[in-house]
């Protein structure tokens, strides 16, 4: 029998380490938390202001495009309404120029006949009176 227990001292005693060590490692190691740790709760939040900051610049540049193009489009609109208008106020402005000064060219041209037709008849007057001119004699005919 004394062989028998020589034998099972060793294997008891290579169990008892055995289970020493278990428990020290087990012991040694952080037991799992709940909790995350403090960088991974500093990790997590730079990826979410990283995924936010991303989303909130692809939004901005979205927007700033598409102001862009409706400003651009609106200021095409209106530069050519206002162009069109310009024209349109132009050519009456033209329109109305020549008709007043067609109005006027002939109230002047009027004016200047009248004169002129008065200022023949003064002096076809004034010929009867003068011997010699073509009036005087056409005066003299019955």
């Amino acid at each position: 029998m004394k062989t028998s227990s020589i034998r099972w001292v060793p294997v008891a005693l290579a169990l008892s380490l055995a289970t020493l060590g278990l428990s020290a490692a087990a012991q040694t190691q952080p037991a799992p938390s709940a909790q995350p740790s403090t960088v991974e709760k500093a990790e997590n939040t730079g990826e979410k202001a990283w995924d936010a900051t991303k989303s909130g610049t692809r939004k901005a540049v979205n927007a700033t495009e598409s102001g862009a193009k409706k400003t651009w489009t609106g200021t095409k609109k209106t530069s050519k309404k206002a162009w069109n208008a310009t024209k349109r106020g132009t050519r009456k402005a033209v329109d109305t120029t020549e008709n007043v000064a067609g109005k006027a060219g002939t109230a002047v041209s009027n004016t200047a006949t009248a004169a002129a037709d008065k200022t023949r008849q003064v002096g076809d007057k004034i010929g009867e009176k003068i011997p010699g001119t073509a009036q005087n004699e056409a005066a003299k005919k019955p």
